[in-house]
Formats: C-alpha cells, sequence, structure tokens
C-alpha cells in the first residue's frame, strides 16, 4: 500500500480507540461518586487498605513511621470552575485507563500486517501481556506508591508556620500522574521485547547499566517511601525483577535473531 493508505489504516484504528476511551470516560463521568470518594479520595484516608496494612504492620514491629496518612489531607478547590474541569479530566483518564486493552489492540491490529509469520506466532499473546502488565501496573502505583507519596508530600513542612491545604487538582493530578507512570513502567519487558527485536537494545547494554539503574530505583523508593528499609524495598523489588525480566527477553530476542541469520 501506499503511504497514505497506511495513514487511512491506522486514522480508523486511531478513531476506533478514541471511540472506546470516550465510551468508558463517559461511563466514568457517570459514576462521579464512586470515582472521586471510592477511587481517587481514598488513598488519603486512614482506612484505605494500604493505610491499614501499614498500620498494622506498624503495631507488629512497632515502628510509628510505618503508620500513614492516620490524619487526613485538608482539600480545596480555588478555582470557581475547578471541580467541574476536574471531573472532566479524571473522566478521560479513567476512560483512558479501562480502554487501554482496546487501544493495544488496535495497535496491534496496525502492526500485525508488518509482521513476518514466525514474528506474528512469537507475538501472538503481545496484546493480553501488554494489558495485564499495563493494568498491574497502574494498581501498582495506586495501592502502593500513591499513598507513600501522599504521606510524604503531604505533611512534609518547610516550617511549623506553614499549613498545607492541598489543592484539588494538584492531589488528582499527583495520583493519576503516577498510577500511569507505574503503568507504563511495568511495560519495560514489552518495550525489551521490541527494542531487541529492532536491534536497538541488547541484554549486554542492560547488563551494563544494571547498576545505574537499581540505584535510579533505590532514590525513587527512597524519596517517596517513608524512612524505613521495608517500604523502600517493597517499592524497588518489583522494578528490579521487572528490569531482570527485560534483561532474559532480551537475551532470547537476540539468540533467536542470531539462529534465524545463521540459517539462512
Amino acid at each position: 500500500m501506499s503511504f497514505l493508505e497506511h495513514l487511512e489504516i491506522l486514522r480508523w484504528h486511531i478513531i476506533r480507540s478514541s471511540a472506546a476511551i470516550v465510551i468508558f470516560a463517559i461511563v466514568a463521568f457517570v459514576m462521579k461518586s464512586f470515582i472521586f470518594d471510592v477511587v481517587i479520595l481514598s488513598p488519603r484516608m486512614p482506612d484505605f487498605w494500604t493505610n491499614r496494612m501499614f498500620a498494622k504492620l506498624g503495631d507488629m514491629v512497632g515502628s510509628e513511621a510505618l503508620k500513614i496518612n492516620q490524619v487526613p489531607l485538608k482539600m480545596q478547590s480555588i478555582k470557581i470552575a475547578g471541580q467541574f474541569s476536574t471531573h472532566i479530566m479524571v473522566s478521560i483518564i479513567a476512560g483512558l485507563i479501562i480502554a487501554s486493552p482496546v487501544v493495544f489492540y488496535e495497535f496491534w491490529r496496525f502492526i500485525k500486517p508488518a509482521l513476518y509469520e514466525n514474528e506474528r506466532k512469537h507475538a501472538g499473546g503481545a496484546v493480553f501481556f501488554t494489558s495485564v502488565l499495563f493494568l498491574l501496573g497502574v494498581l501498582f502505583g495506586y495501592y502502593l506508591i500513591v499513598p507513600l507519596s501522599i504521606h510524604f508530600l503531604g505533611t512534609y513542612q518547610v516550617s511549623s508556620e506553614v499549613e498545607n491545604t492541598i489543592n484539588l487538582r494538584s492531589y488528582i493530578g499527583s495520583v493519576t500522574s503516577i498510577s500511569l507512570a507505574a503503568g507504563v513502567v511495568f511495560l519495560l519487558p514489552i518495550f525489551s521485547y521490541f527494542l531487541s527485536k529492532v536491534g536497538l537494545l541488547t541484554p549486554e547494554f542492560m547488563k551494563t547499566y544494571r547498576r545505574h539503574s537499581y540505584v535510579v530505583m533505590l532514590l525513587l523508593s527512597a524519596i517517596i517511601t517513608p524512612p524505613d528499609i521495608f517500604s523502600q524495598i517493597m517499592v524497588c523489588f518489583p522494578l528490579v525483577f521487572l528490569y531482570e525480566i527485560g534483561i532474559v527477553i532480551s537475551r532470547r530476542v537476540v539468540k533467536n535473531r542470531e539462529k534465524a541469520m545463521e540459517a539462512m
């Protein structure tokens, strides 16, 4: 096909993906109470699942530092249309997350004709694994990183004279950006596969910069967690695990490519 014909096909994939996002965004907009009271605003409350588990763990080990978000953050909206615009923004983000399997499927349908038969066979479960990893990452960010970040950032003070009263838009921006970022990070094995497939990534490169990656992960974990080693390890361990899985995938892709070249 010509370049314009490819663009026409891509346009329809984008339209179908956008339609799925809009439909789920409308559903999220209607379910305002559930989206905000149960999902968005819950991580700041003492009865949120993660906060309760940390509190129980703190009682078991005798550490008050593990008891996070025991005092709910004070929230405010400083713009007259702030709550309405925030409602729309959150609905769109919720629609994007819920419709992510559809978006991945449409993207896969677009690139599938460009693959060889053996490549299609090996990448047959790409949509399923991509969707699962992305949603797992969002849940990991929401249930672990978000409460820890809220506790650290919401209670941090430069002076006792300055009181933290959090803007609603700022709070929601932090919750959504952290959750989405965690979803993207959990796609590291998928990125490793495709980048290794096109020759832009090698297992040797990932091994060479393994220590640098670990340092970055530890620093990130230390910033967003309470000042104890257990919380840092709990946040950092899944990231390290995904990085190691990425090395294994990259090594396997490179070996298969070398075998194919030798057979030619």
